[in-house]
């Protein structure tokens, strides 16, 4: 790190992840690797890539936008040939199908600042993963896997459990990192269900959930009014107008964005 001037850059949501023990522990919890391809985003300096490279995994791709962190990571890649390819990119913009053949996971550290849009991306193309297993933010992550009537149930955790089972791995505290974040982290297991609802599903279960959790407190029949005749919409679905959003199960908003699309 001395070596390359790699120090974490509030900018770009850096926090880095040195302890191998810790590291072993998040690429363990992410199941056997055997013959598995790896994506992760933004290692940094690799703690997590050494990790990951200790496994039996056939391959893994590391996506990086520093590009102090790529100069260093060629070392760790020219340690491994073959094993390690090092991408300069912005993740946000790559798909994994495209990076790696299957079977496919995503194990990564992720930067707070571009965690959830990433998470969302990776959902809408959970059909291609076989699992994944993501750092965030505690309370994104508590979010992530929250249940219907509890006060961190939202759109986040809709959308993740609505197209995979979700599952909180383990916590990490601030003095695991360097720098030491304010907030705890933890790491969430998402393995994606087997039916796959398409993209046309996908985009309007968005609708649904950002027009169903953008004014929370609302009965869903207002809440709802912008998508065009909310009360024939609920009825088709069988779901009680004068109920709130986050009273509904996965399920129930399964039924209500399957009623809105046949509507379209």
């Amino acid at each position: 790190m001395a070596r390359h001037g790699l120090d974490a850059r509030k900018s770009l949501g850096q926090h880095f992840l040195l302890d191998p023990a810790l590291c072993a522990r998040i690429a363990s919890a992410a199941g056997d690797m055997q013959g598995r391809n790896v994506l992760e985003v933004g290692p940094g300096p690799g703690g997590l890539t050494r990790a990951l490279l200790a496994t039996p995994a056939a391959k893994v791709v590391a996506v990086e936008l520093d590009r102090r962190a790529v100069a260093a990571l060629a070392e760790l890649a020219a340690a491994h040939p073959g094993r390690l390819q090092v991408i300069e990119a912005d993740a946000l913009g790559l798909d994994p199908a495209a990076l790696l053949d299957p079977p496919r996971r995503i194990v990564a550290n992720l930067p707070y600042n571009v965690a959830t849009p990433l998470l969302v991306g990776w959902l809408r193309r959970a059909a291609a993963l076989e699992s994944m297993a993501l750092m965030f933010q505690q309370e994104v992550a508590e979010r992530i896997t929250a249940a219907p009537g509890t006060e961190m149930y939202g759109r986040l955790g809709v959308l993740a459990q609505w197209r995979c089972r979700c599952t909180l791995l383990l916590t990490l505290p601030p003095g695991a990192f360097s720098p030491p974040p304010k907030v705890w982290s933890a790491v969430v297991g998402l393995v994606p269900h087997p039916e796959d609802p398409g993209p046309a599903l996908f985009a309007t279960m968005e609708r649904l959930t950002a027009a169903a959790f953008g004014q929370r407190r609302k009965m869903l029949r207002g809440a709802l009014k912008s998508l065009g005749d909310a009360e024939g919409l609920l009825s088709v679905a069988g779901i009680d107008g004068q109920r709130r959003a986050e009273t509904l199960s996965i399920a129930e908003f399964d039924r209500l964005a399957r009623a809105l699309l046949a509507r379209a």
